[in-house]
């Protein structure tokens, strides 16, 4: 999800420069009249605004709540990009991901710099450097900062970043207004024990897609989540309805990948691998296979967590993974809520016993990713450590709670 935000913002920057063509210098007016000449801006669907210049236009970016405006002449623009901390618009879960995508995706370089006051924002903190631009280098005044609802980055561009733009930037940022949507949530259930039991076991994931892991299914459950849900359902797990909803779980629950992990072990085993040293495996393999180095460095190192393991290795990965899809059937409307949190309890209440702690459980999970993936799960694992560290931790409920119906 994060390179798909990383190329939109690469497109937009192609968009909005190549539109607004930079040349040379606006002229300025004092700090003190310039908020006189402005007017308010807002994003396409309302949910945040700032002043700018009254001459300014709109140019659109196709994303509903970011804002895009420049000068006639072109050679000073601002951009609003907005990641929404809830929902399924966030493309950041927090405020250095942010920062980190930004400038990635607009090759900004820039040093710190002072501050403009934004009275609704925390945290705000601000860069001033250059960016690299299909029309060439530019110079930029970067502005970062968090509400309650949503992360911002505020980026005013200009061929010459002069002391009295600097001060038009500031007085600009000072005018911030937020007009935060009022929420649709039909989740009924209360977040227990039982329930915050159910969002841990594939919070890893929640956090990964910038959704609320204090949330059942993530998001909340209403027609826009439900929308995007689906898509995401046909898209990676091929399921389009409720009978496709319940083939995937029965296959899931019945089979998953698990099944295939002690089947390459059965097979390896069959061909004589475990009269092989360790050193000797990956020949072995690349001999008796004909595989090449890569492949047969994953497989050895499939029977080597084999060995380590059990057959039993990847399990959590599937389980998890069972728990994850039931939220994803309720919000996208597959299941009912009663009928996902019933059936998320069954499936618990079975696995439960098979792990010890979050952190065994959840190890099986990312097991069963390098199984899946055939690449590392260090990201993930990083993401889990960190997840540990909240003020609102997922794991913080006790793996071993007493599971049962609150709802």
């Amino acid at each position: 999800m994060r390179n798909k935000w990383k190329k939109w913002l690469a497109l937009c920057t192609a968009v909005i420069f190549g539109t607004l063509m930079l040349q040379g210098c606006a002229g300025t007016q004092s700090p003190e009249k310039m908020l006189e000449s402005m007017k308010e801006f807002s994003t396409e669907d309302g949910t945040a605004s700032i002043y700018l210049n009254e001459n300014w236009t709109v140019e659109d970016l196709g994303v509903d709540y970011w804002l895009c405006a420049g000068n006639t002449l072109g050679n000073q623009v601002f951009i609003m990009m907005q990641s929404p901390k809830n929902g399924f618009d966030g493309f950041a879960s927090n405020m250095e991901e942010l920062k980190e995508l930004f400038k990635e995706s607009y090759s900004f370089l820039g040093e710190s710099a002072e501050a403009p006051e934004i009275p609704l924002m925390t945290g705000v903190t601000a860069q001033q450097g250059q960016m690299n631009t299909d029309l060439g280098t530019i110079d930029g005044y970067a502005v970062f900062g968090e509400t309650d609802y949503a992360y911002y980055a505020l980026l005013f561009g200009a061929d010459n970043m002069n002391d009295s733009f600097l001060a038009s930037a500031k007085v600009s940022c000072s005018q911030f207004q937020e007009n935060v949507p009022e929420e649709v949530d039909y989740t009924t259930a209360e977040l227990t024990d039982t329930v915050r039991w159910f969002n841990a076991s594939y919070a890893v994931l929640t956090d990964l897609n910038g959704w609320d892991y204090n949330r059942f299914g993530g998001l909340p459950a209403n027609e826009e989540s439900k929308a995007a849900v689906q898509q995401l359902l046909v898209e990676w797990w091929d399921v389009t309805d409720r009978a496709s909803a319940d083939e995937t779980l029965d296959w899931i629950l019945s089979e998953g990948h698990r099944v295939g992990f002690r089947d390459d072990i059965g097979i390896l085993e069959d061909a004589g691998i475990g009269s092989v040293s360790a050193q000797d495996r990956i020949s072995f393999l690349k001999s008796e296979f004909g595989l090449d180095e890569a492949s047969a460095q994953f497989y050895a190192d499939m029977y080597d967590m084999y060995l380590e393991c059990g057959e039993t290795a990847i399990d959590g990965w599937d389980y998890c993974r069972a728990l994850n899809l039931l939220g994803y059937y309720y919000v996208a409307g597959y299941y009912t809520e009663k009928e996902a949190l019933d059936t998320s309890l069954e499936i618990a209440l079975a696995v439960q016993p098979e792990f010890t702690s979050w952190d065994e459980l959840i190890e099986s999970y990312m097991r069963g990713y390098v199984y899946w993936a055939e690449e590392s799960a260090d990201d993930r694992r990083a993401v889990y450590e960190e997840l540990k560290t909240r003020s609102d931790n997922p794991y913080a409920v006790d793996y071993n709670t007493a599971l049962e119906k609150t709802w």
